[in-house]
């Protein structure tokens, strides 16, 4: 069965946009195999099941990725700068994907462009970020061989460290 989506592909349903997140051919019985696709909605990252049936016809939406660089936070909007046209854009948190804590101020970020508008981030599932304040070895916990301290990240994220003294911490 030839199945004409792609993981990542934008398309229009029902005067939404959304992003195929995946896509599985299901079997039951007898019956003739069903398409289930998982979307994501562009705009505020709501997440929506369809089957093909229901989204056919498809009508796919061209996208285009930006270099932009993130200035700063502005209320519950953050400011990215096209790098090419020096045109100021506002995001979203739902465009960040729960990930704004790992911006930086000054990094350049590739921006998907829907329709003329910004409408994701992508970050990398890795980033690199210094260690600001560790609490002290009291504050342990764990097992022998597993113990952690907290520590707050120069992003002011609050996570867990292995005892011994890290000066830079790889997040995944």
């Amino acid at each position: 069965m030839h199945i004409p989506l792609q993981r990542g592909m934008f398309l229009r349903h029902q005067g939404h946009i959304y992003q195929v997140v995946d896509f599985n051919e299901r079997h039951t019985g007898k019956q003739k195999p069903t398409v289930h696709v998982a979307l994501r909605d562009a705009l505020d990252g709501h997440p929506v099941d369809r089957t093909l049936g229901q989204i056919e016809p498809i009508e796919t939406v061209e996208h285009a990725n930006r270099p932009m660089q993130y200035l700063y936070a502005k209320g519950d909007k953050y400011v990215f700068m096209d790098s090419e046209t020096f045109e100021e854009r506002e995001l979203t948190a739902a465009q960040l994907g729960g990930r704004e804590a790992f911006l930086a101020d000054g990094a350049e970020y590739r921006v998907t462009h829907l329709e003329g508008r910004p409408a994701a981030v992508q970050i990398d599932d890795i980033v690199s970020l210094n260690v600001a304040n560790t609490a002290p070895p009291g504050h342990s916990v764990g097992t022998a061989s597993n113990i952690t301290k907290e520590a707050v990240l120069e992003n002011g994220l609050e996570v867990r460290v292995p005892l011994l003294d890290h000066r830079v911490v790889e997040y995944a």
